[in-house]
């Protein structure tokens, strides 16, 4: 069984960032394509980043672009996300995800992020 656990939120100021974690158990997650998610209050979940096997492949949310780094070390099953220049609108719970096709198949239960102004 997958398990994904995430680290790293927590409560910060606007303009100042965070490093979030995310490690694998239960599968060697390097052939699989990992995300990061998130779900603002009273906001649908919506996608973040995500990181093809090799490295390669990384693609972001238009509101992140710039701000966030998604990066991924397999020799530690562990992909993480590097938020920049945080902002009150990034204030949401983070989940790490994980697929081995064109679905996202394992989750993480989330790390709460909150950027104050």
């Amino acid at each position: 069984q997958v398990q994904l656990v995430e680290s790293g939120g927590g409560l910060v100021q606007a303009g100042a960032s965070l490093r979030l974690s995310c490690v694998a158990s239960g599968r060697t997650f390097e052939s699989d394509r990992m995300g990061w998610f998130r779900r603002a209050p009273g906001k649908e979940r919506e996608f973040v980043a995500a990181i093809g096997w090799g490295g390669g492949s990384v693609s972001y949310a238009d509101s992140v672009k710039g701000r966030f780094t998604i990066s991924r070390d397999n020799a530690k099953n562990t992909v993480s996300l590097q938020m920049d220049s945080l902002r009150p609108e990034d204030t949401a719970v983070y989940y790490c995800a994980g697929a081995w096709d064109t679905t996202w198949r394992y989750w993480g239960q989330g790390t709460q992020v909150t950027v104050s102004s």
